[in-house]
């Protein structure tokens, strides 16, 4: 199947599983609706896109025979990503997820080539007749994350490795931030840009530099375990990000940040198969169980387990918003005086708060 593929990207074969006993709703002689998922990293253990695979998964439990889905992992954005998904599309799937930020041109340019397929981008900001995009409110699982670093941290200084800096990775970083000083008013956040979203060396070498630097808690913004591992070799706290690092990191994760695909693709395939389906912009949170704060370490003190749980049911319900009251930039700029950022100003976001030790560096 995906022949003369680029070097670099690794295909899978076709993952199908029928299930017997799939709900009576989906009992049907037509074929199965075909999907396709493009992936940016090799699906491994954990991480970015062993979420997604997880989420795939659970589709593929929850509709049975109704889906046959096909996987294609250690796809590099750009031209190999859209000969992917030609290939995808031309041999008859009929939604295609692409879940990597730079997959978004080639969607595009397949979706105007392939009208009658559905494409689902992720974190993208651009739509056509036949393109959605979807992601989480990471930032909300963020602030969390932030807070319990600024209640576990004896030097108030937080480590964070970043793949590239693009709105979703600047909220963050802020959010991050924001919640450690909710904790520690004096905290700050020290950030290290890899311009890769998996490198295993680079993230190891970021993360070992910024404990060197006096982090004592790390979190990170890459696929890979190496930020996980380093905090546990060097006796640093984590805050896992993506999925759940406990393995790699047994001693050192505090909690992650865990993304939850499942329930986003069973709607979606089942609004495709009922012809349901429309290209309306998605970002879920807390709320909708897209993200939450996981994998609390058992050695939490039970009054800081009620005090974050208190704490996400705030932000689920719209309490405490983790960009509301005064933000105050790097330069010191006054970003908002009162109230709270709206969704638009969040996803274009492209400064850091005071307490960020880092810098953004100037668009190419």
């Amino acid at each position: 199947m995906f022949k003369n593929l680029a070097r670099g990207v690794m295909p899978a074969a076709c993952i199908a599983a029928s299930f017997a006993g799939a709900p009576a709703a989906f009992a049907q002689t037509a074929a199965p609706l075909k999907v396709g998922f493009v992936y940016v990293t090799p699906v491994g253990q954990a991480g970015w896109t062993f979420q997604h695979e997880q989420g795939r998964l659970a589709m593929e439990k929850a509709l049975g025979a109704a889906v046959k889905s096909t996987i294609v992992e250690s796809v590099a954005e750009g031209p190999d990503s859209e000969r992917v998904m030609r290939d995808l599309a031309a041999q008859g799937h009929g939604l295609i997820f692409a879940t990597s930020f730079g997959y978004l041109e080639p969607a595009l340019r397949v979706a105007a080539d392939f009208p009658n397929v559905k494409f689902e981008h992720v974190g993208g900001y651009k739509t056509a007749p036949n393109l959605a995009t979807y992601n989480a409110r990471f930032y909300e699982g963020r602030w969390l994350a932030g807070y319990l670093a600024g209640k576990a941290s004896k030097s108030g200084s937080a480590g964070y490795v970043a793949g590239f800096p693009v709105p979703e990775v600047i909220q963050g970083i802020n959010a991050f931030t924001l919640g450690m000083q909710a904790a520690n008013p004096k905290a700050q956040v020290k950030v290290r840009w890899l311009d890769t979203w998996f490198d295993p060396a680079k993230e190891r070498e970021a993360a070992l530099s910024l404990v060197n630097a006096g982090a004592d808690v790390l979190t990170n913004h890459s696929a890979s375990p190496a930020v996980p591992q380093a905090a546990e070799e060097k006796g640093v706290h984590l805050i896992g990000y993506h999925s759940d690092m406990g393995r790699f990191a047994p001693r050192a994760q505090l909690a992650a940040v865990v993304a939850n695909w499942g329930g986003y693709y069973t709607r979606v395939a089942k609004a495709a198969m009922e012809q349901r389906w429309k290209p309306e912009p998605m970002w879920g949170g807390l709320k909708d169980g897209m993200v939450e704060l996981a994998a609390l370490n058992p050695s939490l003190p039970k009054a800081l387990r009620q005090d974050l749980a208190t704490k996400q049911r705030a932000i689920a319900d719209g309490k405490l918003l983790p960009f509301g009251g005064r933000l105050v930039d790097q330069s010191g700029r006054v970003r908002q005086e009162t109230g709270a950022l709206d969704d638009a100003a969040i996803a274009r976001m492209d400064w850091f708060v005071q307490g960020v030790q880092g810098t953004l560096p100037a668009p190419k």
